[in-house]
């Protein structure tokens, strides 16, 4: 696996010649932030060797380099899940690649199902913690190149990015919540009793990405920024039949507000 880490790592630098210091991984109805990018180069992901490709809707499968602002940014239009048959392994080999590629900080959106019954539909939620209820991405052999075996994970989320959050939330006039989000593999969207279950043992919003990846950022000491949009509510009284197209159509509308939040996280600094 690491050889072919280092691979997609060597043809990655070639495109885009001048590495960036933050990447972003765009989730689902997200992706509008490329549409304030100076792009240098885009490369689809079926053109890089090793690496997945997107199967889901609102995935791009992109891979974008160009300045935000004025900071050069690597972004991930469309993510890999473990729901898509791809093993944990293939899930985080982007993350893999990028620590190769001298990425300092990793910036993640998703869309999520909120279960604090103070959450609203179109809620954006700065992750905070996670719990992990999907197979954990380091099981297996360790290679000691990407860090600790046994990582320590009691502040996964950078604090200072975290506070920086709260202080833009403040100045931009964009609302947001905090919380903790648990990952789980889907595809199904959840029961009412798995959405009773996961707040009972501490969940505020429920998704089927990001810990993966946050776990191997974390680490390989890449600071980490994630937030949710909240696109439906696992709520006793306010659960509604679901569909993708939902999910898509909720993030999109939020799509705006979490875009200038990010921008000026990266680009304030």
């Amino acid at each position: 696996m690491l050889t072919a880490i280092k691979e997609t790592a060597s043809y990655i630098i070639e495109k885009i010649y001048e590495t960036p210091d933050t990447a972003i991984i765009l989730g689902t109805g997200l992706g509008k932030i490329v549409d304030h990018l100076r792009v240098d180069v885009v490369v689809n992901y079926e053109d890089i060797p090793h690496f997945p490709v997107s199967t889901v809707e609102g995935h791009e499968g992109k891979l974008i380099s160009g300045l935000l602002g004025n900071k050069r940014v690597l972004v991930m239009q469309g993510r890999f899940h473990y729901y898509e048959g791809y093993t944990m392994q293939q899930v985080i080999f982007p993350i893999r690649v990028m620590k190769l590629l001298g990425i300092k900080t990793l910036v993640v959106s998703n869309a999520a199902g909120g279960m604090n019954p103070d959450f609203e539909i179109g809620d954006i939620m700065i992750i905070n913690d996670h719990i992990c209820l999907m197979p954990n991405p380091l099981l297996g052999k360790h290679d000691p190149e990407f860090g600790a075996r046994f990582p320590d994970m009691s502040q996964t989320y950078d604090p200072v990015l975290l506070q920086k959050a709260r202080d833009l939330s403040k100045k931009l006039h964009i609302p947001i919540r905090e919380g903790c989000y648990v990952g789980v593999t889907g595809p199904t969207l959840e029961t009412p009793k798995e959405y009773q279950y996961m707040r009972i043992v501490g969940g505020d919003a429920v998704g089927m990405s990001t810990v993966p990846e946050a776990i191997a950022a974390h680490q390989m000491g890449i600071s980490i920024f994630a937030a949710s949009v909240i696109t439906d509510l696992g709520v006793p009284g306010k659960i509604q039949k679901l569909t993708h197209n939902d999910v898509i159509e909720a993030a999109e509308k939020t799509a705006p507000k979490l875009t200038e939040l990010i921008i000026h996280l990266i680009t304030d600094r």
